[in-house]
């Protein structure tokens, strides 16, 4: 805004939008959990314990992997100059945006003998071998690789502010590249690479998607699916332990939150030049992108191979081959009236209206970031997106439950479109902040000078350089939200399943080649929505869209 700051209208509506949509869900959760007998129940359950033990030991097993992971990864990327640097980056990326189930599902069909890909290629072992995967160090492997791109874009982040005088001084004084990169640049880049393994741990704590598919066959309980069997039994009285049980998942994610906020304040304060990445010598540069394209192989190619081969047979068991490929499991999930259908409406519905609405919404939010009320509303939207899932999900519960009525909405889209709000606002609304900030304020003083008000100039003056960053942030949330399943798992109802969700229940239900198609057409789907955001992001910052750091 200008130099006399933001209206007091446009304060105020900023500020009542985000404890509503951010505070109010948390504020209820916190009441719920804390009133009556349901957390001392809680605490005394011995599943509590169990699932609450291996929640912990997968998500501190996955943070470690996916914090080795991805400072390699951030080394070999982003601090040494790599060719085809951009693809690269945007593969390594990849993981963090496929949605949890299909890549549980892909990772599933990678391995044990029903492999149609391993049976291809002669691989399968003999009937009878356990799936690795079906595993707690197949679980902790599977959530260290959907994390460790959050470690690399944290240590990106970061590497943005670094001053490029400190590795000119480093390299005036006799330091080679390595030593100027290990003795210089990593003690700067430390706060992203621990803000990384909060982000990790906290991703791997909340993650119901591998939980679900490859916990419960493997008998390793996690608290999102302890959630979310509690509240499928039904009743007050499940509701409450489900609150009593998302206190205590937001509990074990809050010391990951606070390690995020010291990071934060240790962050370098920038200089005049930015880094650039440092050159490898050839020998050097073809064995490290070597590795890093073996790397993407393991943990992209593979899986996704093994999801479209699992789709194009007519069962699994069965090896793949062009007598027994079909594509009737495709054409049964884009029939007419089909479920699967349905499915994709309910997610691409949910999904663009929370986009549409949380983009109008960041957009005075934005704008009024100066006012100190708005800065501190600002960390009641951080929360929900920072905390596991299952909490957004209870709490959308409770407080719809609280309101007269309210309990028609019990099952229906619109529960399912209200927690998309509060779990999703954060994300619309970064990139739209950090392009507000960049904004002539002169523009606003003309416009103020000339007697517009200040929706005028809000709509006028500052929407149009806002543009993209508006569509980038709502095609983000779009992208996020469309295969999501944490929240949609536990809210859903009859007839208002999402996409994740039926993803989930068809694996479940045994129909595994249909639940492979239907991934790989929300796959397909999911690279859609990133083209788009990939347009709109030209105009923008490197960063503000996590694939162009």
């Amino acid at each position: 805004m200008t130099r006399e700051g933001p209206g007091r209208a446009t304060v105020a509506l900023a500020v009542g939008w985000l404890l509503l949509v951010g505070a109010l869900p948390l504020a209820r959760l916190l009441a719920e959990s804390l009133a009556g007998t349901a957390l001392p129940a809680a605490m005394a359950d011995p599943a509590t314990w169990r699932a609450a033990f291996w929640s912990l030991v997968l998500a501190l097993g996955a943070a470690a992997l996916a914090t080795a992971a991805g400072g390699a990864l951030a080394w070999a990327l982003l601090l040494r100059g790599l060719p085809a640097r951009g693809p690269l980056i945007f593969c390594a990326v990849l993981p963090a945006l496929v949605p949890a189930q299909v890549m549980a599902l892909g990772w599933i069909q990678a391995g044990g003998p029903a492999s149609p890909l391993l049976l291809a290629l002669d691989l399968a072992p003999p009937i009878g071998t356990p799936n690795p995967i079906y595993s707690a160090a197949g679980m902790v492997a599977l959530l260290a690789v959907q994390a460790t791109p959050l470690v690399m874009l944290a240590i990106a982040a970061l590497l943005r502010r670094v001053p490029g005088e400190v590795v000119l001084a480093a390299r005036g004084l006799g330091c080679t590249p390595d030593q100027a990169l290990r003795r210089a640049v990593w003690p700067l880049l430390a706060p992203g690479l621990l803000a990384g393994a909060g982000l990790a741990y906290v991703a791997a704590l909340g993650n119901f998607g591998v939980g679900a598919l490859i916990g419960i066959p493997a008998r390793v309980p996690v608290l999102p699916v302890l959630i979310w069997q509690r509240l499928s039994a039904g009743g007050t009285a499940s509701l409450a332990q489900a609150a009593a049980l998302a206190l205590l998942l937001a509990a074990m994610a809050a010391p990951a939150l606070v390690l995020q906020a010291i990071a934060a304040k240790r962050a370098p304060g920038g200089g005049r030049l930015p880094f650039s990445a440092l050159p490898l010598r050839a020998p050097a540069q073809a064995a490290t992108l070597a590795m890093v394209l073996l790397y993407l192989a393991v943990v992209l190619l593979v899986p996704m191979l093994a999801l479209v081969a699992a789709a194009l047979v007519p069962a699994i068991g069965m090896e793949l081959s062009a007598e027994t490929a079909t594509l009737r499991h495709f054409l049964t999930a884009v029939a007419p009236g089909a479920q699967t259908a349905r499915s994709f409406g309910n997610s691409l519905l949910l999904s663009t209206g929370a986009a549409v609405v949380l983009a109008l919404a960041a957009l005075p939010i934005a704008m009024a970031m100066r006012a100190r009320a708005v800065r501190i509303a600002t960390t009641a939207t951080d929360l929900p997106y920072a905390l596991p899932g299952a909490c957004t999900s209870v709490a959308a519960i409770l407080v719809v439950l609280s309101l007269p009525g309210g309990g028609a909405l019990y099952g229906t889209l619109g529960l399912i479109g209200l927690a998309y709000l509060t779990r999703f606002q954060a994300l619309a609304l970064r990139p739209v902040a950090a392009a507000a900030a960049r904004l002539d304020p002169t523009l606003d003083e003309a416009a103020r000078g000339m007697g517009a008000g200040a929706w005028r100039r809000l709509f006028s003056v500052h929407l149009p350089p806002l543009a993209p960053a508006l569509a980038a942030g709502a095609i983000l949330v779009s992208l996020t939200a469309v295969n999501e399943v944490t929240v949609s798992s536990l809210l859903y109802g009859p007839g208002t399943q999402t996409l994740g969700v039926l993803v989930f229940n068809l694996q479940e239900s045994g129909q595994s080649p249909l639940a492979a198609a239907v991934s790989c057409l929300a796959l397909l789907l999911s690279a859609a929505l990133m083209a788009l955001a990939t347009l709109a992001g030209r105009r923008l910052p490197a960063g503000t869209l996590p694939w162009r750091v």
